[in-house]
């Protein structure tokens, strides 16, 4: 579905846009607090999964990251959904903004830290990849609740003529 490819591709461009003017204007400099410090633009490298979690497993993340990439390649010609296009679009944007940093970003291939950047309030800080995550993580699970399938099921002539008996 040309969807999911679309918001891919949108997602995965923003992503990696931000953290572009981030790793020029927030890293190596004093925290911004724009909105009255609600917000705050600060850099971070995490080279663990969300909070920090596993630092030591950047190469487990990476190979984790391709896997759901490929996935999601694997299965997107069969989706009809607009809610799984949706929802499978921001899971590949965020695993291949996060993964394009664990590649190409210090200290080397499979081993770079995702630049994090955002902070709400006290939060932990974050990127647009692990909104894009978080997001079409919940939208997959809207629809799995609400029972939509995520492929169509193609049968036979013969299987349909079957069940019409």
């Amino acid at each position: 579905m040309y969807l999911l490819w679309t918001i891919a591709a949108a997602g995965l461009a923003v992503d990696q846009i931000t953290k572009a003017i981030a790793a020029d204007v927030v890293e190596g400099h004093e925290p911004r607090h724009p909105l009255g410090g609600a917000v705050t633009f600060t850099a971070f490298r995490n080279s663990g999964a969300a909070g920090s979690f596993a630092p030591h497993a950047t190469l487990v993340f990476t190979l984790l990251a391709v896997a759901v990439l490929i996935l999601i390649a694997r299965v997107s010609p069969s989706i009809r959904s607009t809610g799984w296009a949706v929802g499978l679009g921001l899971i590949f944007a965020g695993a291949g903004g996060n993964l394009a940093d664990r590649i190409f970003r210090s200290p080397g291939f499979g081993r770079g830290a995702v630049l994090d950047f955002i902070q709400l309030g006290e939060s932990g800080i974050f990127n647009l990849a692990d909104q894009c995550v978080t997001a079409g993580a919940a939208v997959v699970l809207i629809q799995t609740f609400r029972g939509v399938p995520m492929r169509t099921v193609v049968t036979s002539r013969l299987a349909s003529r079957a069940l019409e008996r």
